[in-house]
This record gives C-alpha cells, sequence and structure tokens, in this order.
C-alpha cells in the first residue's frame, strides 16, 4: 500500500468522524472536491454537494443528535477506499416516515470514496435501510 492510499483512508475516516457523525462542516467544505458526485444520493437529494449535506445535516443527525460511526474494515486501491462501517444513534425525530421512537439502532453501510489530491470526487453507497427501517417499526 502506498503513501497516498494511507492518507486516503486517514481522510476518510476523518470525514466519517469529523462531519458525518460531528457536524463540522468546514471539513465537509475542505474534503469535497467542486464536481464531486454522489452516485447513490438518498431519494429525493440531489448527487452533488448540497444534497450530501443536506442529508447529514437536515435528515439524519436531526433524526439521531447522538450518530457516533464505527469504521470495521477499510481497503485502498488506486484512488478508492472502500469503508465497511455502523452507524448507531437514537432515533429522536422523524426518520424515513416514522415518528421518534426513543430507540437506539445500528445499521450497516459500505461505500466507495474516490480521491483526488485529498479531496472527494465520487461516492457510491450500500445502506442496510431495510435492517434500520425494521428496528424502528419494531413492536
Amino acid at each position: 500500500m502506498t503513501t497516498e492510499q494511507d492518507a486516503n483512508k486517514a481522510i476518510v475516516a476523518r470525514f466519517n468522524q469529523q462531519f458525518i457523525a460531528g457536524g463540522d462542516m468546514d471539513l465537509f467544505h475542505r474534503t469535497i472536491a467542486p464536481g464531486f458526485i454522489n452516485h447513490t444520493p438518498h431519494p429525493g437529494q440531489s448527487d452533488g454537494p448540497d444534497g450530501v449535506a443536506y442529508f447529514f445535516n437536515h435528515v439524519l443527525r436531526p433524526a439521531f443528535p447522538d450518530l457516533t460511526v464505527t469504521i470495521h474494515d477499510q481497503v485502498a486501491e488506486d484512488d478508492r477506499v472502500v469503508t465497511r462501517k455502523t452507524y448507531r444513534g437514537t432515533h429522536h425525530a422523524g426518520f424515513l416516515g416514522i415518528p421518534a421512537t426513543g430507540r437506539t439502532v445500528t445499521f450497516g453501510v459500505i461505500d466507495i470514496i474516490r480521491l483526488r489530491e485529498g479531496r472527494y470526487l465520487e461516492h457510491w453507497a450500500v445502506a442496510d435501510m431495510a435492517g434500520l427501517r425494521a428496528q424502528l417499526q419494531a413492536i
């Protein structure tokens, strides 16, 4: 593995902790490249940086204000970093059309980030939204 690949893994890890979990918009703007494309935007969101920022700032973190991200694995090859992670949070506001339940839930995400010069160019993700919905709807 090259030093660049190690650096890219560290950038992705920092983005997960400081922006996704922590809401650091300064880090977000420093990390997302002009022309960034999210190939798997949340329904109703744009595929650009504004869609990503909106989803985390106005959809996910408001619903799960204590959101944490645990990274289990990272694999880097060429200009891409694949991360397997778990989100955990307590459901305090509506999400997926489900009113707040007060339940603490977890759901897995695997994403691929393509970087250039330390900045995100492209993103693809698979998130276990069905598993999350099942936890929120459990009786």
